[in-house]
């Protein structure tokens, strides 16, 4: 059986991908390894926890020993790395975090690895997950592409840029086979309520305000989880090595279009006159150092690996009102802190 080690796999955009790996080749150990933080939350697990191909174990990647002993025990064959600080309001209170999780983390991740894998890298594979923060902004017209000039503004995408430079050394320094992807947006279930779909769907259905930055005139590019999902799993499996790939929707919408969407489609869920839940939009002061636009080019991706976005973003996005009006016990629970608990009962008396 192959070993995999997927960091962060108890996140957001990391369970869907354990999820994929896990039901997907059952002849793969998937051994995920999160540190469950905040946003890491087992219980986004629970369909696959008993499978016999996967395992978990909680850990911390910024401490250097824990992780060369993690590679020298369990021999991985390759590396799918999505553990990172990601929000960026954090990143704006507490930067050093950031420097330590996305880019001593990476690092001590790819020493373990190349340690580990020196006497034959290729036949093992460092699949680095990323995101088009690291490209800064785009004006009016244009699209990232995988040439596109870093240009970081926030300490948050600053730190991701940082981890990318690292990923790229250790290919060309060392000879590593390290592939890397920059995402654009993701929405979907499973989602911690800090980012902007699930905050909004929190307040909507509890009649609190919806806070826009500025006058919610910014523009995101907006991917299907799922969708992002099976782009690391093609990518994973075809790339070159020392590749880099672009994943986006081509689905650009304003913060404000957005949420006027959005309050359309809770409308309708919940049953209240139609404009009743925008009267909760609330403009607040925007954030520091706030990227105006991106938007992403994935024809490469599309060209090179046949991959392509599966779902329209209105579908995608009343799949993911139904999920989150569906699952009323993860939403208490992971607002109340108590999904904290979760490991707990379900680990420690193993």
């Amino acid at each position: 059986m192959k070993k995999i080690l997927i960091t962060g796999g108890a996140g957001f955009i990391g369970s869907h991908v354990v999820r994929l790996f896990v039901n997907k080749y059952p002849n793969y150990e998937i051994v995920n390894m999160d540190k469950l933080t905040y946003a890491g939350n087992l219980a986004n697990l629970k369909d696959v926890e008993n499978k016999p191909n996967y395992s978990f174990i909680k850990g911390d990647i910024v401490d250097a020993a824990f992780v060369n002993e993690l590679f020298s025990v369990h021999k991985f064959e390759s590396v799918i790395h999505l553990a990172a600080e990601s929000h960026v309001d954090r990143s704006i209170s507490n930067p050093l975090e950031f420097v330590m999780t996305n880019v001593i983390g990476t690092v001590n991740l790819l020493n373990a690895a190349k340690n580990e894998w020196k006497d034959n890298f290729s036949a093992h594979r460092f699949y680095h997950v990323s995101t088009d923060e690291v490209y800064g902004t785009l004006g009016e017209s244009g699209l990232f592409t995988e040439t596109t000039a870093y240009d970081p503004h926030s300490p948050y995408s600053a730190s991701k840029a940082s981890s990318d430079h690292f990923v790229r050394a250790y290919h060309d320094t060392y000879g590593m086979d390290a592939v890397i992807s920059n995402c654009s947006n993701n929405y979907g279930s499973h989602h911690f309520p800090e980012k902007l779909i699930p905050l909004s769907i929190l307040n909507i259905k509890n009649n609190r305000a919806i806070p826009i930055y500025g006058k919610g005139e910014n523009i995101r590019d907006w991917l299907y989880v799922e969708d992002h999902a099976r782009a690391i799993d093609v990518i994973f499996h075809n790339a070159k090595a020392g590749a880099t790939f672009n994943i986006g929707g081509h689905n650009e919408w304003t913060n404000i279009d957005l949420i006027h969407l959005l309050c359309k489609i809770m409308d309708k869920k919940l049953n209240r006159a139609e404009g009743e839940s925008a009267k909760l939009i609330t403009f607040v002061k925007d954030r520091a150092g706030h990227d105006l636009r991106y938007a992403i080019d994935s024809s490469k991706l599309q060209k090179e690996l046949g991959w392509v976005p599966s779902l329209q973003f209105e579908e995608g996005l009343e799949k993911t009102v139904d999920w989150y009006l569906a699952n009323e016990e993860w939403l208490n629970n992971v607002t109340s802190g108590d999904y904290q608990k979760y490991y707990e009962l379900q680990y420690t008396k193993r």
